[in-house]
């Protein structure tokens, strides 16, 4: 089972981000639920969700103790990487956060995901940099999933950047 955070401002796609690791884990016949929380800023306020990903029942839809914390942003990593559970994982954006964990007791990804969108062309895109890292360091759900949960998340009338957005989930699978 693997209960996951992901966090950070409005508009980098963190509620997204969450939603497309769900519908993967749907396509996979998996048991999952996705709980979004955030203020009523719409852009720049915090946000996160909160993902349950398994094989077995899915006892609460919230996580307080995450397995894994995906964060983008500063706030974000100081609220969020003290919960981890030992032997967690935890992934963040090391273009907005410039400090390390000091954790000894989980693994710790840092992934430039700002940058390498930028190099694509297309900063908000970060957020699929970032669940590339994640689903290469976890395994939990399969690319061909994403893929096809992009399908059903993001709106038809962006369908176009179907491409662009596996494009920086490629790139993100580099970093573990």
């Amino acid at each position: 089972m693997a209960e996951i955070i992901v966090a950070g401002f409005g508009g980098q796609g963190v509620l997204v981000l969450g939603q497309l690791i769900t519908y993967a884990g749907m396509i996979e016949d998996k048991n999952v639920s996705w709980l979004p929380s955030y203020g009523p800023e719409q852009r720049g306020g915090t946000c996160n969700c909160s993902v349950v990903v398994t094989s077995g029942e899915v006892g609460s839809p919230l996580v307080t103790k995450p397995t894994v914390a995906m964060v983008m942003n500063g706030p974000s990593f100081d609220r969020f990487e003290p919960t981890i559970k030992p032997g967690g994982l935890l992934l963040y954006n090391s273009s907005l956060v410039p400090k390390q964990s000091a954790r000894e007791d989980i693994r710790t990804i840092a992934v430039p995901a700002n940058e390498v969108a930028d190099g694509l062309g297309n900063t908000r895109v970060a957020n699929m940099v970032m669940l590339g890292a994640f689903v290469e360091a976890t395994g939990l759900v399969k690319k061909e999933s994403i893929e096809q949960a992009l399908q059903s998340v993001i709106s038809e009338r962006h369908h176009h950047l179907i491409p662009l957005n596996m494009q920086a989930f490629e790139r993100g699978r580099a970093y573990q």
